[in-house]
């Protein structure tokens, strides 16, 4: 089903699609890292939980109409998608405060955010995935100002999904990142992955955390909130 490799990033490996124009093989890999890659490790299964969890969120936002690079799961840790021309911009929705913005703005942890906030991060290794404006974005990458805009708002729809979706099951959406791409006809999609490497979850009842925060800080078993998500999605997807 996949041919050669295209690129290999910290979590996933892209192939061509072998005898299918248009169309990658995105194939998880079983590596976590954090910190921009300083802390690094590998657990046996992570691929299948996450390629497993984050077909789920897609076939889910699908049906709320978001359109996306996602076609099908063809196996345990592998997806077929649309091939897109990624925009180099990680844009990041918080609903309440976690993580980085507690530092750099001085906020204490699960400070509320209504209506949400949207950062943007220069998607580039080098140089850490530097936050950036929207001045900057226009500089750094090809979107446009109304492309820009078209992004925010469909970042913004997307989280209004995502709540719903992780309400259900018992789950506070805290922030997520996500990033976006050009299809072949310049439509501007929902790109990568959402999964616990890329959102913050927290579980409304115990406030216990459900996501990479667990590798991050080292306060519990990653394998065992990966597989948690995947039980909840499975009752609803």
């Amino acid at each position: 089903m996949k041919a050669d490799l295209l690129y290999e990033g910290k979590a996933k490996r892209v192939h061509e699609a072998k005898d299918q124009p248009g169309k990658l093989v995105l194939s998880y890999k079983n590596d976590a890292t954090a910190f921009n890659g300083k802390k690094k490790a590998t657990f046996s299964g992570k691929g299948r939980l996450n390629n497993e969890i984050s077909s789920r969120i897609f076939r889910l936002l699908h049906d709320y109409g978001t359109e996306t690079h996602f076609i099908k799961q063809l196996n345990e840790t592998e997806q077929l998608v649309q091939q897109t021309e990624i925009i180099p911009l990680e844009v990041v929705v918080r609903n309440q405060a976690s993580g980085s913005i507690t530092g750099r703005l001085g906020l204490d942890e699960n400070t509320q955010f209504n209506p949400p906030i949207i950062e943007l991060f220069y998607k580039n290794d080098e140089l850490g995935d530097p936050l950036i404006n929207d001045d900057h974005a226009l500089v750094l990458s090809d979107v446009t100002g109304n492309e820009l805009k078209e992004i925010k708002e469909k970042a913004l729809e997307i989280n209004h999904q995502l709540q719903k979706v992780f309400q259900t099951i018992n789950i506070t959406l805290v922030d997520f990142k996500i990033e976006f791409g050009r299809l072949a006809s310049g439509c501007i999609v929902l790109a990568d992955e959402i999964s616990p490497d890329t959102c913050r979850l927290w579980d409304i009842t115990t406030q216990e955390k459900l996501d990479k925060d667990v590798f991050r800080q080292g306060t519990g078993d990653l394998l065992a909130v990966y597989r948690e998500i995947l039980k909840r999605l499975e009752e609803i997807s």
